[in-house]
C-alpha cells in the first residue's frame, strides 16, 4: 500500500518537476524571494501580539474615537482670559435642580422661614426614629448625643487647644437647648443643616432632603425633652417628681 502511494506522488510530481526545471533562474528565485517576504507581515503580527509596548496601538479607523480636547486647568487661547474652563453662566441651573417646592427643600414658606414642617413629611415615630440615627452619624460627633456642644470631636479639640498642638485653634459647637436655638423655627433650621452656618459646614450634599427633615425632628424633640410642659403627659400630675435642688421625692 505504502509503495502504491508513493509510485502515484511520484507520477504526479515529475511533469511538475519538470516544468519547474526548465523556468528560467531569475523566476525561480523570484519566486523564493516573493514566498520569504509574504512570511514577514505573519512574523510582526505575532510579534506585535506576544510583546508589550508603551506606544499606543495603530488604530486605522477612527470613528471620531480620537479628538481634540483641552483637560482641567489647561490654557486656551480662543478665549480672552486663556482658560480652557469656562465660569459656570449665571443664573442657570443644573438639570434637576429646579426646586419646585421650597418648602421642602429649603425651609421657606412665603418667603420666610417655614414653621410647620412641608406637607410631604408625616412626622411620626417612625420618623423620629429615623432622626435619631441620622443625627448620632452626622451631628452628634460635635453636638453630642443630647445636644448639649460636648461631643467627641469638641473634647479632642479643646484638649489640643489646652496643649497647644500645632497652633490649633477651635469654636465650640453650638448647644441646641440654647434659647437662640431652640427659638429658630424648622424651616431655619433645615437650612442651617442644608448650607451651613458659621464654622459648621453644609450636608446638603450628603444627607437626603427627607432625612434633613427627620434630623431637625428630632433636634425638637431633644429640645422638648428638655424643656417638656408637664401638663401634656396624661395623667403627670399623679408621678412622682424628684426635685433636682433638693433630690428628694415629693
Amino acid at each position: 500500500m505504502g509503495n502504491l502511494v508513493k509510485q502515484i506522488i511520484e507520477d504526479l510530481a515529475k511533469p511538475f518537476l519538470a516544468d519547474l526545471k526548465e523556468l528560467p533562474l531569475w523566476i525561480k528565485w523570484s519566486a523564493i524571494v516573493v514566498t520569504c517576504a509574504a512570511t514577514i507581515p505573519l512574523a510582526l503580527i505575532f510579534r506585535a501580539r506576544t510583546a508589550f509596548s508603551d506606544k499606543p496601538r495603530i488604530h486605522f479607523i477612527q470613528n471620531m474615537d480620537n479628538q481634540p480636547k483641552y483637560a482641567s486647568q489647561e490654557a486656551n487661547a480662543l478665549f480672552l482670559d486663556g482658560r480652557a474652563m469656562r465660569p459656570r453662566v449665571e443664573g442657570t441651573i443644573a438639570r434637576n435642580g429646579m426646586a419646585d417646592d421650597t418648602h421642602l427643600y429649603m425651609g421657606v414658606a412665603d418667603g420666610e422661614w417655614a414653621s410647620t414642617y412641608p406637607s410631604s413629611i408625616a412626622v411620626d415615630h417612625e420618623l423620629l426614629l429615623r432622626g435619631q440615627g441620622q443625627f448620632n452619624i452626622f451631628c452628634s460627633p460635635c453636638h453630642g448625643a443630647a445636644g448639649f456642644g460636648d461631643g467627641l470631636i469638641h473634647h479632642r479639640a479643646t484638649q489640643l487647644v489646652e496643649t497647644g498642638v500645632n497652633g490649633t485653634s477651635w469654636v465650640a459647637p453650638k448647644n441646641l437647648h440654647e434659647e437662640a436655638i431652640k427659638a429658630q423655627t424648622v424651616g431655619q433650621l433645615f437650612n442651617s443643616l442644608t448650607n451651613g452656618v458659621r464654622t459648621m459646614a453644609a450636608y446638603g450634599s450628603q444627607i437626603s432632603t427627607e432625612d434633613r427633615w427627620a434630623i431637625v425632628a428630632y433636634m425638637k424633640a431633644l429640645q422638648l425633652s428638655q424643656d417638656a410642659d408637664p401638663s401634656m403627659v396624661p395623667n403627670a400630675e399623679s408621678l412622682t417628681r424628684k426635685s433636682v435642688s433638693e433630690g428628694s421625692n415629693e
